[in-house]
């Protein structure tokens, strides 16, 4: 294989090849190089054998994965690719070949696997499959029905509504597009920054893919070939959000066993098989004793929650008998066997927004609001994705399978949003996806980056910095009204009222103010939590413990905080007397000098964690908050530390390429200890944002080692 490898100052690869085929196969290698245990980890959670290495912390998902058949699901999309198009099916081959010529170089560099023993496996044609599968598998937050359907059980179906937020288990994204009549140069600008869980090594690779056919600089995802959500090919640039659109449904289904095996009661009730097979899980550890699953699967769907009855019992008929009656997953991957890996060649081809458009009528999921603008003028503002047609009752909770009327019937045609004044924005708000979804993000975000957008007639790509970095915090108005119409106050509680009042609402790390104003609403929300009419809430049903973060109560009561501050009335609650004591709590406890960022730090997810506490790095203070620009996202009333911020920041500059800026959280390479493994991150604190080089001769050229790679 013959490809040129070069790396700008933070390490990030630039490839050269041949031909289309000759570079994904150094795609493969080189993030191989750089990112083995990432790969290997994520290789492993979609076949759900993580606690093989992990340990007993890992079984929550390998149980999800082998139940919910996240390998089985990825072969079938490899297998119908192959038919539909083997040019693209040959094209994620060569990655795949290079990944395998990289892994052993790469697990010698990384410590993680002499630490757990783990020796480097093999991959197959259909693993990007399931990287990007169990990737996006939780990514519509589909337990979210399994939360809804408990404040309707305790509830009722009115205070659903007071619930309806970004939900913690989801992922969001702010992006922005600026044309050409309000730019300095002309030329449009795309930007924007997704939110994710903060993952090390993360979930976001820069990189450039250069060969006769197309030179395309963005965010790739590891282990996946091609750069599908956030790029520019110099004549055309395009980014994404979640478009918040409910496209997975739970079923609850009567299941019985037979001598012959599990049979699910069908709408037009019919008893028919559902095939079922048990799988056994391998766990590491000291206390690693394997740990069977039962699989099945339904004319809906794997069943990812619950089991059928023993042989002879009647299975229970709905949630008020058993609240954890079994439940299937129905998503279009497993329906169609297609996850839209047919978007991914068009898209590196893509020299204007017709180009961009076309591919992504090919996607699938999840499903995206897409930006798009091209050197000619040309602009595109787009929902991508395939979404089903059923009943409106199947977005909102878990419907019975035996009863007619919750089928799929088709897929929507997928809306287009309009250009306002030369912009763009979408955050996750009510937009052209509105008919689409169930839930959506508070508008404060997308009214703010308006709003900040409006405030100059030309922006250059050197300015944006300044939209990505705002900390003003809209949804702070519901509590402050409270706190302004208190009176009869003891001296303490009065001046850190007055003080807040004064805030300028800017979630900045070294406020006392903004930390003071944090403190208020952790106590406030967990006042509210503890209330009778919603502490009912507290204790879900036994669901499988990857979906508790969905049904856990203080978050919930967190986000929703806005809504439940200005619903006209909440069961009776005395919300003035709550904020009075929340207040008056705070008053006693907050600690001289504290600001927001001694407690709102970083805290990534690693799937390794350190050996011991003090060999993990300090991790430093955040800006921001879930609903500011800058969305570095806490529990309210749990932690401060933030999980979820953005997963990468970028500017793609339509004039010249070269002014394109990007930024991800810690690095371009996973290898700890290596010079490009943390060399980012006081960049992306402070908002700035590293250069996007298209120079080749300002680029390093990186000898490729052949003696690095494994040959069979």
């Amino acid at each position: 294989m013959t490809f040129d490898l070069y790396r700008d100052a933070h390490g990030i690869p630039h490839l050269r090849a041949g031909d289309v085929l000759a570079l994904a196969r150094a795609q493969g290698r080189v993030t191989a190089r750089d990112r083995a245990w990432q790969l290997e980890v994520e290789r492993h959670r979609v076949r759900g054998t993580t606690a093989a290495f992990l340990g007993r912390e890992a079984l929550p998902w390998d149980r999800f994965a082998r139940r919910a058949r996240l390998e089985d699901t990825a072969r079938r999309c490899h297998a119908a690719l192959e038919e539909r198009d083997p040019e693209t099916a040959a094209w994620v081959r060569a990655y795949v070949e290079g990944v395998n010529e990289g892994l052993a170089a790469g697990a010698r560099r990384a410590p993680e696997f002499a630490r757990t023993g783990l020796a480097p496996g093999r991959w197959e044609p259909w693993t990007p499959f399931g990287v990007w599968l169990g990737t996006h598998i939780l990514f519509a937050g589909f337990p979210a029905k399994l939360w809804r359907e408990e404040v309707v059980r305790h509830l009722g179906p009115e205070a659903v509504g007071l619930f309806a937020a970004d939900g913690p288990g989801t992922a969001g994204s702010n992006g922005w597009l600026v044309t050409g009549a309000r730019t300095a140069t002309g030329q449009a600008v795309i930007a924007g920054d997704p939110h994710r869980f903060i993952e090390e090594p993360g979930v976001y690779q820069q990189i450039r893919l250069a060969c006769p056919e197309f030179d395309v600089l963005g965010l790739a995802v590891p282990g996946v070939p091609g750069i599908a959500h956030f790029a520019h090919t110099g004549t055309v640039a395009w980014a994404i959000t979640n478009a918040m659109a409910d496209y997975q449904d739970l079923y609850r289904e009567r299941l019985r066993r037979t001598p012959d095996g599990v049979e699910a009661l069908d709408p037009d009730g019919t008893w028919r098989p559902a095939p079922a097979h048990t799988e056994t899980i391998e766990v590491a550890g000291a206390e690693g004793r394997p740990e069977e699953v039962e699989v099945i699967e339904t004319a809906r769907g794997p069943v990812v929650i619950g089991s059928p009855p023993p042989h002879g019992t009647t299975p229970a008929a709905g949630p008020e008998a058993d609240p954890c009656a079994p439940l299937a997953l129905r998503h279009p991957p497993r329906v169609t066997g297609d996850l839209g890996f047919g978007a991914l060649l068009p898209l590196l081809r893509a020299r204007r927004v017709a180009d961009v458009d076309r591919a992504f009528d090919r996607w699938a999921e999840p499903v995206n609001v897409v930006l798009a603008a091209d050197t000619e003028g040309g602009t595109l503002h787009r929902v991508a994705g395939r979404v089903p047609v059923r009943a409106a009752a199947n977005r909102v909770r878990p419907v019975p399978a035996w009863e007619p009327g919750h089928e799929w019937t088709g897929w929507h045609e997928t809306p287009y949003g309009d250009l306002d004044d030369g912009l763009a924005v979408m955050a996750n708000q009510r937009g052209p996806a509105a008919p689409l979804g169930t839930e959506f993000a508070p508008p404060h975000r997308a009214d703010r980056i308006r709003a900040l957008l409006g405030g100059r007639p030309r922006w250059r790509a050197a300015d944006m910095p300044e939209v990505h970095t705002d900390t003003h915090l809209a949804s702070a108005a519901p509590l402050l009204d409270h706190l302004a119409a208190l009176d009869g106050l003891a001296p303490a509680p009065a001046a850190l009222r007055e003080r807040l009042l004064r805030w300028d609402r800017r979630m900045a790390a070294d406020s006392a103010d903004a930390a003071a104003y944090a403190a208020v609403r952790g106590a406030l929300v967990r006042r509210l939590a503890a209330e009778p009419a919603f502490a009912v809430l507290a204790d879900p049903p036994a669901y499988p413990e990857v979906f508790q973060p969905w049904l856990a109560l203080l978050p919930r009561v967190g986000l929703a905080l806005e809504h439940l501050l200005t619903a006209p009335d909440l069961y009776g609650i005395d919300r003035p007397a709550l904020v009075r004591a929340a207040l008056e709590e705070t008053a006693t406890t907050l600690g001289e000098g504290v600001t927001w960022g001694d407690t709102h730090r970083l805290a990534p997810w690693r799937a390794l964690p350190p050996e011991a506490p003090g060999e993990a790095p300090q991790e430093p203070g955040l800006s921001g908050d879930h609903d500011c620009v800058l969305s570095t996202s806490s529990v309210p009333g749990l932690t401060d530390l933030a999980s979820r911020a953005s997963a990468a920041r970028y500017v793609w500059d339509l004039a010249r390429r070269e002014d394109s800026r990007w930024i991800v959280p810690f690095g371009a390479c996973g290898v700890p200890g290596d010079p490009h493994h943390r060399d980012q991150l006081p960049l992306w604190l402070t908002g700035g944002l590293a250069p996007v080089v298209t120079d080749w001769t300002l680029l390093t050229e990186e000898d490729v080692d052949h003696e690095d790679v494994d040959h069979e």
